[in-house]
């Protein structure tokens, strides 16, 4: 009897992940706004009432699927970098790990997306925010550790530092998505790179990240 109910559980928690996957794949073929309920279902090869079973407000799926794309330049990252030690690779993967694959990374086109609504929506807007200031606290932790260890000389305080890091990332990744002839996910890290080395009076040279 448990262990019916237990894949029952299962089951219901993959269809939900299945309808956040099509959620985004939506959104980003027909915008963060004017995504509907049956484009949604199309996506996921269901009817719009099987969607409906599980998301009885849609709003709810969409704030998720849009949660879900985020986890990815946060805690992804946080996780990528944990068993790190020196603050020079955690800098220099981080920066790399804060871009798009390429011009076609759905992740990414799907933050541009949530970003053209947020000026409308204040829940999106408090999304995008909140990831900000998490990736800013995440910056500042690996600048200031640097900084204690006497890696770092910080031309600047870290919170201000960090903040130039994730508007790098941003107008960089938009660049890419964009399509921008001389701008690849290579050359936008050796850019910020270019901007982290005088930060931080240190070379950051891309070899430290040799086996990440």
């Amino acid at each position: 009897m448990k262990r019916g109910v237990m894949a029952e559980r299962k089951s219901k928690a993959d269809r939900r992940r299945d309808l956040i996957d099509a959620a985004r794949r939506a959104m980003i073929r027909h915008g963060s706004e004017g995504v509907h309920l049956n484009q949604i279902a199309e996506a996921a090869g269901l009817t719009s009432g099987a969607v409906l079973y599980h998301y009885p407000n849609v709003r709810d799926l969409l704030i998720e699927a849009h949660q879900a794309g985020m986890e990815r330049f946060y805690e992804q990252r946080v996780k990528k970098i944990s068993g790190v030690a020196d603050p020079v690779r955690k800098l220099i993967i981080t920066i790399r790990s804060g871009l798009p694959e390429g011009s076609d990374d759905a992740g990414v086109r799907l933050l541009c997306e949530l970003g053209g609504a947020a000026g409308r929506n204040s829940v999106y807007a408090t999304l995008l925010t909140t990831l900000f200031d998490r990736q800013v606290s995440m910056y500042q932790t690996i600048l200031e550790t640097g900084a204690a260890h006497g890696v770092f000389t910080l031309a600047q305080d870290s919170e201000v530092i960090a903040r130039n890091l994730v508007a790098l990332e941003d107008a960089y990744g938009y660049r890419i998505i964009a399509r921008h002839h001389s701008i690849d996910p290579e050359k936008a890290v050796e850019l910020i790179l270019e901007y982290a080395r005088l930060a931080t009076g240190h070379p950051l040279d891309l070899n430290a990240d040799s086996g990440a």
